[in-house]
């Protein structure tokens, strides 16, 4: 089948910064697709591409088999946007947040009373149904954004940042719903800073630094291709790092910890506990976050 989405060579240039730097990734019907990337590294500004918020400067980009910049208005009533903020209506209830809303599609009112009541359902917000957007919790207003996306029964939805700030409880409901949708077959695409989201939630994705895209894949793929199957970790001390040095252990430094990739975590660590009479060891998979690290850095980002 076609890519929903399809972009070659997309480039977004803000006066001489260059914020997407030819980038080209093709996103297939039915799945989830990350973006993932440090602060600065051109997430956010794809997203707004895809979503006719912000022209591309050069490239191609077709969503839906559109261009965005010559069928914005087609593009948008097939999507659904989360955004980043939370920018609901605090002058109305939570449904009528979802009714107001829908009048932007021309939904008809019996059609759209029904379908708001299917939503609160949907997210669990029945019981706030007539409560203040103001009095709900960070949570709830999160889950009301997600189901305002779902107001026009969109083929495809994009979410920045869907569970940012929530408490795991919220953060975990949020994602049984997400999966929900994907199996009834809805794309979705998504940024995120947390890495388990993006390897729980995601067929497929891409790490973005700079502007650019570094790699892509599944999450199993990336982890297995660029970090390997286990690390083991230990404290960071003269004594540790002169043995690895004796053992010809090759080792990366993280903090107060050193780390060693393996495809065999458990002789590594009897060695550590054994020849180097570390005091803290720890063997773990590796995950999708060691391949973040790995491939963008541990220095912070404005």
């Amino acid at each position: 089948m076609d890519p929903v989405i399809e972009a070659v060579d997309l480039v977004k240039q803000f006066g001489s910064f260059m914020a997407v730097d030819t980038i080209s990734f093709a996103v297939r019907p039915g799945e989830v697709f990350g973006f993932l990337g440090p602060n600065g590294a051109g997430k956010t500004t794809t997203m707004k591409i895809i979503q006719c918020a912000s022209p591309r400067t050069s490239g191609s980009l077709l969503v839906f088999g559109m261009d965005p910049g010559t069928h914005s208005r087609e593009i948008k009533e097939l999507i659904g946007v989360v955004p980043q903020e939370t920018n609901l209506d605090t002058e109305f209830s939570t449904y009528e947040n979802l009714l107001v809303y829908s009048r932007y599609f021309g939904i008809p009112k019996e059609i759209a009373c029904e379908r708001a009541e299917q939503l609160l359902e949907f997210v669990q917000l029945t019981e706030k149904r007539d409560v203040n957007i103001e009095k709900l919790s960070g949570g709830m207003k999160r889950r009301l954004i997600l189901a305002r996306a779902l107001v026009n029964q969109p083929k495809l939805l994009i979410l920045d940042e869907p569970t940012i700030g929530l408490d795991p409880q919220a953060r975990h409901l949020i994602w049984e719903k997400l999966k929900l949708l994907r199996s009834q077959g809805n794309t979705i695409v998504l940024t995120t800073h947390y890495l388990e989201e993006a390897e729980r939630l995601c067929d497929r994705l891409v790490i973005m630094n700079n502007g650019t895209i570094l790699v892509e894949g599944s999450p199993a793929e990336l982890v297995r291709d660029h970090v390997g199957s286990g690390i083991v970790e230990a404290e960071h001390s003269p004594g540790v790092v002169a043995c690895l040095n004796d053992l010809g252990i090759h080792y990366d430094v993280a903090g107060d910890m050193v780390q060693v990739v393996t495809d065999n975590p458990r002789a590594v660590a009897q060695e550590l506990l054994s020849k180097c009479d570390a005091k803290r060891v720890l063997a773990r998979a590796a995950t999708l976050e060691d391949v973040f690290l790995k491939l963008t850095g541990r220095g912070l980002r404005e």
